[in-house]
């Protein structure tokens, strides 16, 4: 069997799986929404009849293939022992976000047919807790508008891969709880605050006042020379991997101010040393700071996911 690449959709109810497909299926892939595990052997078979025309798969699989979440180990091993490439993308959203979605567009959860949705949310993270735990990809969709969504998913499959390391350095407070994207997270609460300084407090972290008091601590100094060593420690590793986007998680109390200098200065450390595809984006803030290299034309991140 020819090489094959199988995308494996997958995550909570509404967390925006469909968006996702769509995405897939615009960008060339082939994409089969709730395809009955068994039928899985045919649908490889047929895809190496047609010598080649298939050779990019998305499959949405949830909890209406039980069946593949209690073997889907072995059925995934199995498949990368014939030459298929497969790669799992689990999606995910805070439980606040996902009922409000449910409220708008007035569903049923399907775990939770006559009880609280809430119910569902619960059983259906335990029920899905293990795939999560194996999957390649993990997106909190919580914050993101549908056009951002779809934005990240062209970003990760459909840029053709090289040895560009695709980065966000995102900022966040702790009061709202981690970005479930993250894959470093460093929390600053440890650095002077300027939220006490009364002409700084109600400015943000991009302020060149607010900016130039962090950075101008003792504290924060050797915190920055130790940050820039580890990432350009790590980072040619993570390369070296194959991993292609990754996302660096800087918090702290509120989000709006240490977090988002200190942020906004590791991007431009990682800028100066040669990594050309550095996002910057302000969750508590809801901005977002695309790098040259990425569209610019992005929605603010605060106008929610209703539409997933």
């Amino acid at each position: 069997m020819t090489n094959k690449k199988i995308i494996v959709i997958t995550g909570m109810s509404g967390s925006g799986k469909s968006t996702v497909a769509h995405t897939l299926e615009d960008g060339g892939y082939f994409c089969v929404d709730n395809l009955p595990v068994d039928l899985l052997p045919k649908l490889l078979e047929l895809a190496e009849s047609t010598g080649g025309e298939l050779m990019r798969m998305a499959l949405v699989i949830d909890l209406r293939q039980r069946k593949f979440f209690q073997r889907y180990s072995a059925i995934l091993s199995s498949l990368e022992e014939t030459g298929v490439t497969m790669e799992v993308l689990f999606l995910d959203a805070r439980d606040e976000v996902l009922v409000r979605r449910y409220s708008e567009t007035r569903r049923q959860h399907p775990l939770a047919p006559h009880g609280s949705v809430l119910d569902g949310i619960a059983r259906e993270r335990e029920e899905l807790k293990e795939i999560k735990e194996r999957a390649d990809w993990v997106l909190d969709t919580s914050d993101m508008t549908v056009h951002q969504l779809r934005d990240d998913i062209k970003k990760i499959f459909e840029t053709v891969r090289t040895d560009v390391l695709k980065i966000v350095v995102n900022s966040f407070g702790f009061g709202k709880g981690l970005p479930l994207e993250s894959d470093l997270v460093f929390d600053v609460r440890f650095l002077p605050n300027p939220y006490f300084v009364e002409t700084l407090k109600v400015l943000d972290g991009r302020d060149s006042d607010v900016a130039e008091w962090v950075l101008s601590k003792d504290t924060t100094r050797e915190f920055i020379r130790k940050l820039q060593d580890l990432l350009l420690f790590l980072l040619p590793l993570y390369l070296r991997e194959g991993k292609q986007y990754l996302t660096i998680s800087i918090g702290c109390t509120g989000g709006r101010h240490r977090s988002v200098t200190i942020a906004e200065e590791a991007a431009r450390l990682l800028r100066e040393y040669g990594y050309t595809s550095v996002e910057v984006r302000h969750r508590e803030l809801g901005v977002c700071t695309p790098s040259p290299t990425i569209a610019a034309d992005q929605p603010n991140r605060t106008q929610g996911l209703s539409g997933l």
